[in-house]
């Protein structure tokens, strides 16, 4: 039976390198987000599996738009077998003081907003799809342990993330639907490119970081996608291992 998956911000970076990893392991993919641009050429660079890869651009902080999303992937493909909610972003790095509400509700709206609306619409998918169930796996990140300065909506909406996790990952059981969580630490991203020029540390400092090839991340992706839902990998840490991450601050 063929597997289907669902990508969301599919786009550019950790979203992209997953996508395309999980349709070189024979999955059929979902592209989502925003730009169509992007996610056409996230399925172009899929080489030959380009034909298993159906971008569709969708706001996911719009419940209309995610519903449609799913509805899209309900009749293509007829059933989900994984959710990587992948897409979030970050907040200007300033004090506290200095933030907007509008920065604020951004952050809120893409990394938790957007990760319950599809999660919703997930269940709704895997608990009457036949063979019943799926899997549901979010993009956490270090920070929702150990934060970086000025970083309150990132780091507030990672740690909820957590949280929906765990409550995901229970409330699944009883429909075979498995929820894990993957944290990752300086992947080699554009949007991580400024790491390599200096990053604040808690001392005030402007360090460079290490950074990892983002296939690392992907292909740990593609191993908890894999599983059979007897089984859950509920957590994962993947970092670059010389970051500061253990005894940071």
């Amino acid at each position: 039976m063929n597997k289907i998956a669902l990508v969301t911000g599919a786009g550019s970076g950790i979203g992209r390198a997953s996508a395309l990893a999980l349709l070189a392991a024979g999955y059929h993919v979902v592209l989502a987000g925003r730009r169509v641009d992007a996610l056409k050429e996230t399925a172009s660079l899929a080489g030959d599996a380009s034909a298993r890869a159906l971008p569709v651009p969708t706001d996911l902080t719009q419940p209309a738009e995610v519903a449609a999303l799913f509805e899209t992937v309900r009749t293509t493909h007829g059933r989900l077998d994984v959710l990587f909610n992948n897409a979030g972003m970050g907040a200007p790095a300033v004090p506290m003081d200095e933030l907007t509400w509008e920065q604020w509700k951004a952050v809120v709206d893409v990394n938790l907003n957007a990760v319950f609306l599809c999660t919703q619409q997930a269940f709704k998918l895997m608990r009457h799809q036949s063979p019943r169930g799926g899997r549901i796996i979010n993009n956490g990140s270090i920070s929702a342990h150990v934060p970086r300065p000025f970083s309150g909506p990132y780091t507030a909406t990672k740690h909820a993330i957590t949280g929906l996790t765990r409550a995901t990952s229970l409330d699944g059981r009883a429909w075979d639907i498995a929820c894990g969580q993957i944290d990752i630490g300086n992947a080699a991203t554009d949007m991580t490119e400024r790491m390599t020029k200096g990053v604040l540390q808690p001392n005030g400092e402007l360090i460079p970081e290490p950074r990892m090839d983002v296939r690392h991340v992907a292909d740990a992706v593609v191993h908890m996608a894999s599983l059979p839902l007897s089984a859950n990998i509920q957590f994962m840490t993947v970092m670059a291992t010389n970051m500061p991450f253990i005894g940071r601050g």
